[in-house]
């Protein structure tokens, strides 16, 4: 008798890579975070990074900062708003037993 064991594998949906994003930015403060970090705190390819990236910049909601060639990432007020929004949501969500 063979017995299989499956592993459920949760993908995040774009609005939690968004708040991740967001968060990883807002934890980093005043000095932002540089794309390595980021891409490694946020655990996703260099080019899904940088489509995120263009639309949280075009947003509004991080701003970019580039310094001798590199890129720090800074989340603006903005960005916080839709944090908190975010997390509201969210706990709003699980009380009625829904993911996001």
């Amino acid at each position: 008798m063979v017995f299989f064991v499956y592993h459920m594998v949760s993908y995040r949906t774009s609005m939690q890579i968004v708040a991740d994003l967001l968060t990883t930015t807002e934890q980093s403060g005043q000095e932002g975070i540089k794309t390595t970090s980021l891409l490694t705190k946020a655990n996703l390819s260099h080019s899904r990074l940088g489509k995120f990236i263009e639309n949280l910049t075009g947003a509004g909601l991080i701003n970019r900062i580039e310094f001798d060639g590199k890129n720090t990432f800074v989340i603006t007020p903005k960005g916080r708003q839709y944090l908190e929004s975010y997390k509201k949501f969210s706990e709003i969500s699980e009380s009625f037993g829904l993911e996001l």
